[in-house]
């Protein structure tokens, strides 16, 4: 099976989205990941999505296939216990990665340092000038909710935020990349590194690297939102006769070509082009005159179906994609379905059994490794402390006595 990075264990104390997604995204490729929690659970182990019996469906979403460990961290004898986890000896341990503040205190590099010399630990920050900031706040400074939506020529730009939280997700990939780049220079040098990353930094490099720094920089102007018209190029959302959305999009001459025969508009759009004085075998053309060429193809999708519109474009040069709703996506797209050999269906206690993914990399020299579910929270604590850490049961047993550690809790 896909356990590529067996061997690999990395300790986790996180929150959100980023730090919990770059965890399961080493425990989906078979890292051994050890989330340790509060007792009663962290921030996240009620936040929504929630099912009707309130059971948070974010938290699980976000650690399946990691090992769960519940213990009062507040407690000196609980801290004493996670650092002898965080350090503990072996070729794939003493890696630790958090989101939390972690500059002072026990939970420091540097006092982790001296249990261990070479610990890699990964720090993801908020922001890098050190202030508090989360994938919402970070978006809203970076520019993009302005070029979201449609800009109104007689008022202001109204921002609109995106739903996705696209930072966190650039974020918990990066951290992921982090931690086994800094794992192969230990491999091959001996040393462990403290490395830090900041949310705002994903943000920002991305949006110099998707040009958007360069062009304020350079033409001293900035870029209007254009609704769902694709910039620079051609594209555009229709509605069908059937009251179905599609988009279809043109980044390539092919795709035109294929677009005007399909359809038949090939003369009333070179009528268009005429009048218009542009050249439609340019991008930047077709983008200009993204009104008058999508009245047409507007016309043309109001007189036919959903189906009956899939079924012209199947096998053409086409490129177009119908909307869906999350649950129209379920009943209606075979890639999100057991088809797929990414999804199973997995039993999450206390949940029921529902679509899950695993990772989305295939591995040519292995068989794709199924998802596996969530833990629930402390599941794993026995386990940990005993064959982790080696623990007898009767110090297992004090310790649960004294309140330091528990699981499996139920969340409620």
């Amino acid at each position: 099976m896909n356990m590529i990075l067996e061997g690999l264990r990395v300790v986790e104390s996180s929150a959100f989205v980023a730090c919990p997604l770059g965890g399961m995204t080493l425990a989906q490729l078979g890292a051994d990941v050890i989330r340790f929690d509060p007792i009663r659970g962290g921030v996240d182990a009620r936040r929504w999505p929630i099912t009707q019996d309130g059971k948070s469906l974010y938290w699980v979403g976000l650690n399946k296939g990691k090992r769960s460990l519940a213990i009062d961290a507040s407690k000196p004898e609980a801290q004493e216990i996670l650092t002898e986890l965080i350090t503990a000896p072996g070729d794939g341990n003493g890696i630790f990665s958090t989101n939390l503040r972690a500059d002072k205190g026990w939970m420091s590099y540097g006092e982790l340092k001296k249990r261990r010399e070479d610990l890699i630990m990964m720090n993801l920050l908020g922001s890098s000038d050190g202030t508090s900031a989360v994938d919402y706040t970070v978006n809203c400074a970076a520019g993009f909710p302005f070029v979201t939506g449609t800009h109104h020529e007689d008022g202001p730009p109204h921002p609109v935020n995106h739903v996705l939280p696209a930072w966190d997700a650039l974020a918990g990939i990066n951290l992921a990349l982090g931690l086994l780049a800094a794992e192969r220079h230990r491999r091959l040098t001996g040393q462990g590194q403290l490395v830090k990353m900041a949310l705002s930094d994903i943000a920002f490099a991305m949006t110099g690297h998707l040009g958007f720094i360069q062009e304020a920089t350079i033409n001293q102007e900035d870029r209007k939102g254009y609704g769902n018209y694709l910039y620079g190029a051609y594209g555009s959302e229709f509605a069908t006769a059937d009251r179905r959305w599609i988009y279809i999009v043109v980044v390539t001459g092919y795709m035109w070509k294929e677009l005007l025969k399909v359809t038949g508009l090939g003369e009333t759009i070179a009528a268009i082009e005429s009048k218009l004085g542009l050249d439609f075998k340019k991008e930047g053309d077709r983008f200009l005159a993204s009104d008058e060429i999508s009245e047409p193809i507007r016309g043309w999708c109001a007189q036919r179906t959903l189906a009956e519109i899939d079924e012209i474009f199947k096998g053409t040069g086409v490129c177009w994609g119908p909307y869906r709703t999350f649950r129209q996506m379920l009943q209606e797209d075979p890639r999100v379905s057991t088809a797929n050999p990414m999804f199973s269906e997995l039993e999450q206690p206390g949940i029921g059994s529902y679509l899950v993914p695993g990772s989305p990399i295939d591995f040519g020299a292995f068989d794709r490794e199924p998802p596996r579910r969530a833990p629930i929270l402390g599941e794993h604590t026995d386990e940990i402390l005993s064959q982790d850490l080696g623990l007898s049961d009767s110090e297992i047993g004090r310790l649960r006595q004294a309140g330091l550690v528990a699981g499996p809790v139920e969340i409620s």
